[in-house]
């Protein structure tokens, strides 16, 4: 039963779970790291979500027995050159939410594509010359609010079970 590729799924959105529960811990720390943890933990939630997505990908690749079933990337299945070779629904449903700008899959994807990306300094417009060179900062300014909240990353991590569950009501039924 433990080689059964629903394991895994369970498995990662269980640790995206934990993960979020530390990321709120962490967010009312007060330590001098507070806002390392912070960072730590939604990638790690991040990361498992990542995981469990993929480990649907297995789940429904394995019952159909697609070739790609053991693909290590859930953008390998998530094509619609693999929707061509066998119309699969739980796939196009994947599929289209995965190619569809501002749904929950494709951020998703593009969030964890981004971690894999050298950070980037931001762009400045060149100023004038003749302003002095030092410039005073504020430490205690707020900072930009991070896209990738925790309310969020718990949003996705519903939506993914949710999704599993319904998949594997549909798949069980055959």
């Amino acid at each position: 039963m433990a080689h059964e590729l629903y394991t895994r799924t369970n498995q990662k959105i269980y640790f995206a779970g934990l993960s979020l529960e530390a990321l709120g811990k962490a967010e009312q720390g007060q330590a001098m790291n507070a806002m390392a943890r912070v960072q730590a933990e939604r990638e790690s939630a991040l990361f498992h979500l990542y995981g469990a997505l993929l480990g649907l990908c297995h789940e429904i690749a394995g019952f159909y027995r697609l070739p790609q079933a053991a693909t290590p990337r859930a953008e390998e299945l998530l094509t619609r050159e693999v929707l061509a070779q066998i119309a699969i629904p739980e796939m196009a449903e994947l599929v289209e939410l995965a190619q569809a700008p501002g749904t929950w899959v494709h951020e998703l994807l593009a969030a964890h594509a981004a971690l894999h990306r050298p950070p980037q300094a931001p762009k400045v417009a060149k100023g004038d010359v003749t302003q002095p060179l030092i410039v005073a900062v504020n430490l205690d300014a707020p900072e930009e609010p991070e896209a990738l909240t925790r309310e969020v990353l718990e949003g996705w991590r519903q939506q993914l079970k949710s999704l599993a569950v319904r998949y594997r009501d549909g798949l069980s039924e055959c």
